[in-house]
């Protein structure tokens, strides 16, 4: 898996990356064939605070490509909201790439 996080208007902290890569292993606990994730941090200039810290992230498993987006006035809030919403999606994926389908019974004549 190759991980890239970068920073927009901000400099990424080692604490910050650990927490990140921390998060970011729930998803891969469900779902183990992530080939690339990218994430991205921001702090945009913005008069209301409150969706101010930015987190966003695109990750790429095996048969599709996933993005999602968080915004909140705390930056390691932004990141548990985004890495909510990647896991919701990544679980998703999962069962559709599982087979439901039950074999019909056999009959006995």
């Amino acid at each position: 898996m190759n991980l890239t996080i970068s920073g927009h208007h901000l400099d990424v902290t080692p604490a910050l990356r650990t927490y990140v890569t921390s998060k970011l292993d729930r998803v891969i606990r469900h779902f183990d064939q992530v080939v690339d994730v990218k994430v991205i941090l921001t702090v945009e200039k913005q008069k209301e605070k409150e969706r101010r810290q930015r987190a966003e992230c695109n990750i790429h498993v095996k048969g599709n490509d996933m993005f999602a987006e968080s915004s909140h006035a705390d930056l390691y809030a932004a990141v548990d909201e985004l890495v909510d919403k990647l896991d919701r999606q990544v679980v998703r994926h999962k069962d559709r790439l599982q087979d439901h389908h039950h074999a019909a019974p056999k009959r006995l004549m």
